[in-house]
């Protein structure tokens, strides 16, 4: 069984879902396929990019801190949240097989730490402590952007309307807090889809 976890770096719950997701693919024996994406460009795409009311953002701001008090992980809100988080996503792409060590490492660095993505000597140092070639993979960045682009279509082709989402045999869950379904549905559970549903 496998299934794929879409992420991008902006969103502090697809942080708070990555530091779950290995654990839950090792309970189940799945295989995850990380699918890092650019957030913005779904939103833009779907039409989903409307701005959240004061009171939601303070909401969003309080869930977060009670999940990562929960998890037991830090959680900083980098100054000038949200920071543009194209360099990073190409930087991690141009990892190639070590996209999920070079997706750890841009997570701790953004939330664990509130640092700027946007800088490339910020990302080229939380990949190099990662043991990665950090220079190097943020010299390779650029030549991402196609791919870049075409993994953030293929999010939208799959359904996904922001983050994190998990896809298993072509059931979409949006958010960490449905981490317990894509449980469920890897252990064999097959809900409904929604045309099911609906009919």
């Amino acid at each position: 069984m496998q299934f794929q976890f879409f992420y991008d770096f902006v969103c502090p719950f697809a942080y708070l879902a990555t530091v779950q997701v290995e654990a839950l693919a090792a309970r189940t024996g799945a295989t995850m396929q990380w699918r890092p994406f650019l957030l913005g460009g779904v939103l833009a795409k779907v039409g989903g990019g409307a701005v959240p009311t004061p009171a939601r953002t303070i909401h969003s701001l309080r869930d977060q801190a009670r999940w990562a008090e929960v998890l037991e992980v830090p959680l900083r809100v980098p100054a000038a949240h949200p920071r543009r988080t194209v360099l990073a996503l190409r930087a991690a792409l141009a990892a190639g097989a070590d996209l999920p060590r070079a997706s750890r490492a841009l997570f701790r660095a953004y939330w664990a730490q509130g640092l700027d993505v946007e800088d490339p000597s910020v990302v080229a140092l939380a990949l190099s402590q990662e043991g990665l070639d950090g220079a190097a993979l943020v010299d390779r960045a650029p030549t991402m952007k196609d791919e870049l682009r075409r993994r953030t279509d293929e999010a939208v082709a799959a359904g996904v309307f922001g983050a994190p989402a998990f896809v298993v045999r072509g059931r979409l869950f949006w958010g960490q807090d449905r981490m317990h379904f894509v449980e469920k549905a890897l252990r064999g559970w097959d809900p409904p889809a929604p045309d099911e549903e609906i009919a």
